[in-house]
């Protein structure tokens, strides 16, 4: 049976049928679904969705039949005359503002981690797929990663930081699915964080997981952004480094359902304000916010990734790079490096990207005032300079430490972050093996 619920008396449980105005109102992509989520329920109370129909059949129904009207003639009769929830002596939440920052994480970062790798498992085969497909020349249909692009949305509205966390120190993919996940994360989170609509955060999760698919054409491939920043690239190689570009943008624009915002996006996202970017050298406002987004996080991700597959850690001696290609920097190092080379980047979306991501981001290698090294796990929303990390070396003990959980928030000036770690002549692994290992310690010992 179908009803009409006012948003105000939604309960966990319910299956939401049809959401009621446009959808340009809720920050949902779905009008059909099952509200098993808090963050879900606090949202749609927090939007201008003022009511919604519920299928009884196939969740919840603890709503009293008198304080509800069914659909069809009956709801058009009733819903003038119902009386407002506050003369029926119920509680309404609190408003919630309509800017959607992430003040505080809405399900701990260590919980997440384990959904997130089940996402990333899930769909590593609908992301390989994708990718030989357009290495033959087949067309992609945007249904072929709406669930993907759903599971991530989902992944950051329950925590903004553990999804592209996760994926940061995670060594288990292969490098190309691995950038088009974490990208596609990247850009839905920044999306949040700078407030855009429903169809824009879809529109910029789709982008991400997307634009480097001419790459996979056995063209040039995307420079790594060392090179670029090096100085001007002779036309040769302009041409090789653009085959890509032009190559994904008819490929996507050929499969007929692609938003026009991500044709543009792939297009563009190597395109820079000064106009020292390519295909076409557009500056300034000729470049689409999106593409702004996607040049950002699609640097940031190269930046910590290195290029062959290298995994993040110019601060130590055993970065695993490839001979001739560029070891990953620290995601903190990363971080700066950007704010130093950042002409052409939009200064006001990395700001946002910033705070987004945070100072220190998870992966990143921070050395303490105690003489301890240890690895960032967890972000602080309110104070970015403050995060979570885990202790795995100490300096006065020249030697490897049993690990500890520190919230440098919460520990009152016992310590504090001195500088990026400088792990070079220690004895540790490969810095992607020890990253993924400390990540796999810190979440059993946030799970005791």
């Amino acid at each position: 049976m179908l009803k009409r619920v006012e948003t105000s008396e939604l309960r966990l449980g319910m299956y939401i049928h049809k959401l009621e105005g446009s959808w340009f109102k809720h920050p949902f992509w779905k009008s059909k679904f099952v509200l098993e989520e808090m963050w879900m329920l606090e949202a749609l109370q927090g939007s201008a969705v003022e009511a919604v129909i519920i299928d009884t059949e196939r969740g919840l129904n603890n709503v009293p039949e008198r304080e509800t009207a069914h659909v069809g003639a009956s709801a058009q009769a009733s819903t003038g005359s119902a009386a407002p929830p506050q003369a029926r002596g119920m509680s309404l939440a609190p408003p919630r503002p309509a800017a959607n920052k992430f003040a505080a994480a809405r399900v701990a970062t260590a919980k997440e981690f384990g959904t997130a790798r089940k996402i990333a498992d899930r769909h590593a085969k609908v992301v390989s797929r994708v990718f030989i497909e357009a290495r033959l020349g087949r067309g992609i249909s945007a249904r072929t990663v709406d669930p993907l692009i759903d599971d991530i949305y989902a992944s950051v509205q329950r925590n903004i930081y553990a999804f592209n966390g996760l994926l940061r120190c995670r060594e288990d993919s292969e490098e190309t699915y691995r950038h088009a996940l974490a990208t596609s994360a990247l850009m839905i989170a920044l999306a949040r964080q700078m407030n855009l609509s429903a169809a824009e955060t879809r529109e910029a999760g789709m982008a991400g997981l997307l634009i480097d698919i001419g790459a996979s054409q056995e063209t040039g491939g995307p420079p790594h952004p060392a090179d670029i920043w090096a100085g001007p690239a002779s036309d040769l190689e302009t041409d090789a480094h653009c085959q890509h570009v032009l190559a994904g943008h008819a490929l996507l624009k050929a499969a007929g359902d692609i938003p026009e915002a991500v044709l543009k996006v792939c297009l563009r996202h190597h395109e820079r304000l000064d106009g020292s970017g390519y295909p076409h050298r557009l500056s300034g406002s000729d470049i689409d916010q999106l593409s702004r987004m996607a040049a950002i996080c699609d640097t940031y991700d190269l930046l910590v990734s290195g290029s062959n597959g290298s995994s993040g850690g110019s601060s130590g001696g055993s970065s695993g790079g490839s001979s001739g290609g560029h070891p990953g920097l620290d995601p903190a190092e990363a971080i700066r490096h950007m704010g130093e080379h950042c002409d052409g980047l939009d200064p006001a979306i990395m700001v946002d990207f910033i705070e987004m991501v945070g100072i220190y981001p998870i992966g990143a290698f921070v050395e303490l005032r105690s003489g301890r090294l240890a690895m960032v796990v967890d972000e602080d929303p309110t104070e970015r300079a403050l995060p979570t990390v885990y202790t795995f070396w100490s300096r006065p003990l020249e030697r490897k430490i049993k690990g500890e959980v520190i919230t440098l928030s919460q520990c009152y000036g016992a310590d504090e972050i001195v500088g990026i770690a400088q792990l070079g002549g220690l004895d540790l692994p490969p810095l992607g093996a020890l990253r993924q290992t400390l990540l796999t310690s810190y979440t059993r010992a946030a799970a005791a």
